[in-house]
């Protein structure tokens, strides 16, 4: 039971974070369940896949879309490149090994932790 009610710190938290900067649930979350919970970056990556089945943003997105501040036409052509994209990069991340793909999930996150630090 109280692992249940972790995984509701988790998912409430990844979905505020989510919600108020607009990161997606994984970059919480695959961290939290590799170091918190023990999985492995592919159980990780996996299970945080998984979590994205149902529409997760659908009560963000409709809160930002009642300010005005959905573009319908862009979140298409992003949903289609992120169909097909998620495909490839599944494909690409299970033939890997998970200490490689530990590697290159950190070497993501911390270049994007360099370019928002450091952007003008």
């Amino acid at each position: 039971m109280t692992h249940i009610l972790l995984y509701l710190l988790l998912g409430l938290t990844a979905g505020v974070v989510s919600g108020l900067i607009g990161i997606g649930g994984g970059v919480v979350i695959v961290p939290i369940l590799i170091f918190g919970f023990g999985l492995s970056q592919h159980e990780a990556q996996g299970t945080t896949l998984a979590m994205l089945v149902p529409p997760v943003g659908l009560l963000a997105a409709w809160t930002y879309y009642k300010q005005g501040s959905v573009n319908f036409q862009i979140a298409a052509l992003l949903c289609a490149g992120f169909f097909l994209g998620g495909l490839l990069g599944a494909k690409l991340a299970t033939g890997l090994s998970n200490v490689l793909l530990e590697k290159v999930f950190g070497v993501v996150m911390l270049a994007i932790a360099l370019k928002m630090i450091f952007a003008r």
